[in-house]
């Protein structure tokens, strides 16, 4: 059965995702959102005909998974019931040559026999078109080109030709080798190539990991959680997307399958914190000029909550019926169609991430006047939209409300500028944003508390609570100790909280209440814990939610509270996200545990 038990690699250009037998279930190119050429992932059977790539061991008894330690390197190895053992070794290039970053499109694999005289078939059968294009294959002495929509493929190997070509099995005596990449020649043997490229992207990861700031407990997940962001980076532009995938559900039978392979700019701050916490400071530097230039560049005065990876505004969703979805469970959709929705928190969110840019000596691009009267743009649609009705962070498709999140992300906005302003000694534009950010303060509080409940609400004149209010005092809308937050935690805990987990909100949607709970609310909530002086209980429960990670240290977006089985896009930026901030948040320090 198909489930969400897999590996990450990749080059901040590429991803893969493999299963526990190394199966290669889930790569797009020539970018992450582009034609996922191995897509079985989606296509509706533990058994797929195509859409992978793998190595099928005679006699298959077990295998054991585990990433290279401090890299984005995996190494599977395989048993059969006759003592044989193989070792697959799966990367995707990544250092630095020529003085500048090398990440081609490009999956490598290397085949290695452990034990015994095993027996394997090596089987390599994209597709094109989400799965409805088989390609056409010409061959040479020592590759094989795959023709597919829009692009072609060139698996260079060692291996035998025609034990590629015919699926044949054969004797694993020796390491072989499997390049699969752009269409272009080796300039070394595919062997000597893999080995090089293999040491020298273990070098470049670990020399990576070295220079992260990562609190004393946890280390490994941290360091994981790290490593996963910054795959999740397309190093071109700059942009972080949500996930790898699109269509997990986050449920089963949901139809809440959604394309997460593109940047929302709400999650900008939560990344950047991130980022700034672990010291991955190129790393947010890239994504906060990613922000910035989507942002004020934009020919619209409205600002769409999510762009691709490009910085492209069109995002047409359409769903494709060429796959059957993961375990069935459809609709497959590509493209979103939420970039059409009026989400406020949007102008918030930029403005808290560009704060960054005022503040931090280590960045070598620095804010400066010019950049803050480009947010000025941003400021003023904040305080014209902060009491008008959005879809909200949730994205609902079917509902406008005036959200109260959304309010406060507008009111964050026009207190930051007033900050800014302040740090640049230009006293009359903060004053005059300090009066604005005051005068919306005082509304939305007034608005959002609901008296009669004693609790902030999730929009205006409501009395429901949602996840998001657990934010209020990282954003420093209310204090952490502030009656009026606690009240609204226990109102949370009462009707959010299932077990250790967290849903968005219990109403009744676009698609029924939802049924799982959403991971990052949980580290939301953990955080709120420590914020509010349970601290034990804060670590407590984020130990439970290590445990929920997969095997290798993933988390997608959703969990089932009760099962503890992962749903929904995997992984989940948002999720990695919560463990690193958490983390550091809850760590002891260094003084006091050494």
């Amino acid at each position: 059965m198909n489930d969400l038990d897999l590996a990450l690699i990749g080059n901040c250009q590429i991803a893969a995702l493999l299963d526990r037998r190394a199966r290669i279930v889930w790569a797009c190119v020539p970018r992450f959102d582009g034609d996922p050429t191995f897509c079985s992932l989606l296509n509706g059977s533990a058994e797929p005909a195509a859409g992978f790539s793998d190595v099928e061991l005679k006699g298959f008894a077990g295998s054991g998974q585990r990433y290279v330690t401090n890299t984005a390197v995996v190494e599977t190895v395989l048993r059969d019931s006759n003592g044989g053992a193989v070792k697959l070794i799966d990367f995707a290039p990544r250092f630095e040559q020529h003085r500048r970053s090398f990440r081609p499109m490009m999956l490598i694999r290397l085949v290695v026999p452990l034990a015994g005289r095993p027996i394997v078939r090596l089987r390599v059968r994209p597709l094109g078109d989400y799965g409805a294009i088989p390609p056409a294959t010409t061959c040479g002495s020592n590759h094989i080109r795959y023709l597919l929509p829009g692009t072609t493929l060139r698996l260079t190997t060692d291996a035998s030709i025609t034990a590629l070509l015919e699926e044949r099995a054969f004797v694993l005596d020796h390491p072989v080798a499997l390049v699969l990449g752009p269409d272009e020649t080796l300039a070394d043997a595919p062997g000597t190539t893999a080995q090089r490229f293999l040491a020298e992207t273990q070098a470049y990861w670990e020399d990576w990991v070295r220079g992260l700031s990562i609190p004393f407990e946890w280390q490994d997940a941290v360091i994981r959680a790290a490593i996963t962001l910054k795959l999740c980076t397309f190093e071109d532009t700059g942009a972080v997307i949500a996930g790898i995938t699109t269509s997990i559900p986050e449920a089963p039978n949901s139809g809440r399958n959604w394309d997460y392979r593109y940047c929302w700019l709400r999650d900008a701050y939560f990344v950047v914190h991130a980022l700034n916490r672990l010291g991955a400071t190129a790393t947010m530097e890239q994504y906060l000029r990613y922000i910035i230039n989507v942002a004020t560049e934009s020919s619209s005065q409205d600002l769409q909550p999510v762009y691709s990876i490009g910085g492209e505004p069109q995002l047409p969703e359409r769903v494709v019926a060429s796959l059957a979805g993961y375990r069935g469970m459809g609709p497959v959709r590509v493209g979103n169609q939420a970039y059409e929705q009026r989400q406020n928190d949007v102008y918030g969110s930029v403005v808290l991430a560009a704060m960054q840019y005022f503040f931090d000596q280590r960045l070598v691009a620095r804010g400066d006047l010019s950049t803050f009267e480009r947010l000025e743009r941003l400021g003023e649609q904040a305080a014209a939209r902060y009491a008008t009705v959005d879809a909200g962070i949730w994205e609902y498709r079917g509902r406008q409300r005036i959200h109260t999140f959304s309010a406060v992300m507008c009111w964050a906005a026009c207190d930051r500028l007033a900050k800014i302003a302040a740090h640049l000694e230009a006293l009359e534009p903060a004053e005059r944003w300090r009066a604005i950010a005051d005068r919306m303060h005082a509304e939305i509080t007034d608005k959002s508390w609901n008296e009669g409940v004693g609790r902030f609400t999730e929009s205006f004149g409501n009395h429901d609570v949602d996840a998001s209010l657990l934010l209020l005092p990282q954003l420093d809308f209310v204090r952490a100790d502030d009656p009026r937050f606690t009240g609204t935690l226990r109102a949370i805990e009462a009707d959010l909280r299932r077990g250790s987990h967290l849903r968005r909100y219990h109403a009744v949607d676009d698609f029924g209440s939802p049924e799982n709970a959403f991971n990052v609310c949980t580290f939301w909530y953990i955080d709120a814990l420590a914020a509010t002086g349970r601290r034990d209980e804060a670590r407590e429960i984020f130990t439970e939610m290590l445990e929920c990670r997969n095997p290798l240290g993933l988390m997608s977006e959703d969990i089932d509270p009760v099962t503890r089985e992962l749903w929904g896009n995997f992984p989940q930026t948002y999720s990695m996200v919560g463990i690193v901030n958490s983390a550091v948040l809850l760590s002891r320090s260094w003084e006091e545990a050494l």
